[in-house]
């Protein structure tokens, strides 16, 4: 009874983790790549920010910097701290 108990506290620990987490889960958001769907899956971001991700690059030819991110209207340095961990700018390259 108290190993299935345990069991359950630790599924449920695991759930809550990976709910609040989404990106872990699926690897990072490549910004210069991402779909508004995927843009939205990070936490302080929703459609009509993600949008303006999205317009941003579009405009400027992709990013350069992750940091450039702060040049999109109601993206501050406190939320591009936040994203940064889940956030890469490029797809690596695969080696063979």
């Amino acid at each position: 009874m108290m190993r299935m108990l345990k069991c359950v506290i630790l599924t449920l620990v695991l759930l809550l983790a990976l709910g609040s987490l989404p990106v872990l889960a699926q690897g990072k958001v490549v910004l210069n790549t991402a779909t508004l769907e995927q843009l939205v899956e990070l936490k302080g971001i929703g459609d009509k920010t993600a949008q303006k991700i999205i317009d941003y690059r579009n405009e400027h030819q992709g990013f350069s910097a992750l940091d450039e991110l702060v040049n999109v209207k109601g993206i501050g340095e406190k939320t591009l701290e936040s994203l940064l961990p889940y956030l890469i700018l490029e797809e690596p390259e695969k080696t063979q």
